[in-house]
């Protein structure tokens, strides 16, 4: 991992922490000179939001470590951990401030009325999420990061949530208090929401699965590119942590010498690690006259789709 990578990862953890702790700090003093529910929960959720802040930050610092002998890929594996970490964090806030709703509604103990104040956190929460949301998708998008991917999708739900909680501000202070717990129980939904898509979205980088049929076009189209190559078979890419790892068969004519041949794989190599999704390149080489060449329908058709969209 590149040095500027991981200052760029670790300054985003840095602010989503700063962040989250403001608003979870501004939101709970509204809270408490007000009672209100829907601010409350929003208080609970960005409560939550630090508190996984503080283990992304931890999991990123760990994750941005240089390699060592013990772990001579790197330390990026542990990320799709550190994003499950959040998930497990964000269920429990979400089914906290789910009971707290689901009681003061079948007890008919609204919380009060949160009046400008609530209105106006709860604004303020909503546009600097969104500005989180944006900053945290494109850093980890362009680091391949699915921690920080995982914290982009739980500050967008966030501004749903913030959304929900305004309007039940907004009743309650139009005489419509039992909107106030039902808006809390809508954030709440939100907040579980977030973490199955954190779930989801991670657990194919912990079970090895393919990566994208485009990005497997891909690889394999960088191996045909070579004009050495005469065909290409036996490809398997699967995700080890955030990363892919491939592994094929390329044929070239039997007639060259060894060292012909292993330029050729080296240069296949090096074109395929050039994906910034990919990690590790295995390439043998077959001579073509073996006859090892296997027609496979799903590249085909992952080719002509591609070339229909070029």
């Amino acid at each position: 991992m590149s040095g500027d990578r991981s200052r760029v990862m670790r300054r985003v953890g840095f602010v989503i922490l700063a962040v989250n702790v403001g608003l979870a700090l501004a939101k709970a003093g509204v809270w408490w000179s007000t009672g209100s529910l829907a601010v409350g929960s929003e208080a609970v959720n960005s409560a939550a939001d630090a508190v996984y802040s503080i283990i992304v930050l931890a999991g990123l610092y760990l994750t941005t470590q240089p390699p060592d002998f013990e772990h001579p890929h790197g330390h990026e594996r542990i990320e799709p951990f550190v994003s499950l970490f959040v998930a497990v964090g964000v269920f429990a806030a979400g089914a906290g401030v789910l009971w707290n709703a689901t009681t003061s509604v079948l007890n008919g103990t609204y919380g009060r009325t949160a009046g400008t104040a609530g209105v106006a956190v709860l604004v303020v929460s909503a546009v600097v999420k969104y500005g989180l949301y944006r900053y945290c998708l494109r850093i980890g998008e362009r680091t391949h990061s699915p921690a920080i991917v995982a914290t982009a999708l739980d500050n967008r739900n966030d501004i749903l949530t913030a959304g929900a909680a305004l309007v039940g501000v907004l009743g309650a202070s139009y005489g419509v208090p039992i909107l106030d717990p039902i808006a809390a129980g809508v954030v709440s939904l939100g907040i579980v929401y977030t973490g199955y898509e954190i779930v989801r979205d991670n657990v194919n980088y912990l079970v090895g699965a393919a990566p994208p049929d485009d990005l497997t076009a891909e690889i394999l189209e960088r191996a045909l590119e070579h004009p050495e190559v005469r065909g290409a078979h036996d490809v398997v890419a699967h995700y080890v942590g955030p990363e892919i790892d491939v592994s094929l068969h390329i044929e070239v004519e039997g007639d060259m010498t060894l060292f012909e041949a292993h330029d050729i794989e080296s240069a296949v190599v090096e074109s395929i690690r050039d994906l910034p999704e990919v990690d590790d390149v295995f390439v043998h080489v077959d001579p073509k006259e073996l006859g090892e060449w296997k027609e496979d329908d799903r590249t085909t058709r992952l080719f002509e789709r591609r070339a229909r969209e070029k």
